[in-house]
């Protein structure tokens, strides 16, 4: 039998500007759609620099590792260079033997079970923006205690730029393209984790019938209004917190 998975998600103040506000309350949603598709026991954990504005929630106060590494893309795009840290070796200690990242802006449809029924120790989202980008930080697993170097072998006053001159692009992504190299199991659409932007919204916003995630990465949010007039986001994207 698989060890337990945590569900590992992250919340904190973004840039001035930034061009989504993620609201207490996308941490509660995104926890509802856990647990309506996610059977087996599990741990569902933020990572925030504001716990307070969580009660209910099981939180881990955010790092400062990294906190001030820009995006190897560019300004106003973003930076999770913090989010490395669970590649550390001890972060079994505090996050178990499995662990998700998932983004907030994720809307759950289906049975995620078959995603993370796997026995690799990295598995990651096999979609990008970018021809030479072979992965997205959206969604990835990892068995805690592997695949170290990630977090070990990045320094911050090179790594991004080293990784951007290799045509790995984006901040923890590329970082793990480059440190991992382009060979590592990924989930794609025929695991039923699809984009929004780049396979839902230029076929006429249908939702495929075997999707299970739904990844917005990019302007579009699942809970602004545009997205709400849909009836599959309406019904799928909880309102709670």
């Amino acid at each position: 039998m698989s060890d337990p998975l945590t569900f590992v998600c992250w919340r904190w103040q973004p840039p001035v500007g930034y061009r989504s506000t993620f609201g207490p309350e996308t941490v509660y949603s995104l926890r509802e759609m856990v647990r309506r598709h996610y059977a087996p026991t599990h741990r569902f954990v933020c990572v925030t620099d504001e716990p307070e504005l969580l009660p209910g929630i099981e939180t881990v106060k955010l790092w400062d590792d990294f906190a001030n590494v820009p995006s190897n893309i560019g300004h106003g795009y973003p930076s999770c260079y913090r989010r490395l840290k669970l590649f550390a070796p001890d972060a079994g200690a505090t996050f178990g033997p499995r662990v998700v990242s998932i983004d907030l802006d994720v809307v759950v449809v289906g049975d995620m079970s078959p995603l993370f029924d796997r026995h690799e120790d990295f598995v990651i989202w096999g979609q990008s923006d970018f021809k030479t980008q072979a992965y997205n930080g959206s969604l990835w697993m990892l068995r805690t205690g592997t695949r170290t170097k990630v977090w070990t072998q990045f320094n911050p006053a090179t790594s991004p730029k080293i990784a951007h001159q290799a045509g790995a692009r984006g901040s923890d992504q590329g970082w793990m393209r480059y440190s991992l190299g382009p060979n590592e199991a990924t989930w794609t659409r025929k695991d039923g984790v699809y984009s929004w932007r780049k396979h839902i919204a230029v076929a006429g916003g249908r939702l495929p019938p075997d999707a299970r995630v739904i990844a917005w990465h990019g302007k579009d949010d699942p809970w602004g209004y545009k997205a709400q007039q849909i009836p599959w986001v309406k019904e799928h994207y909880p309102h709670v917190g």
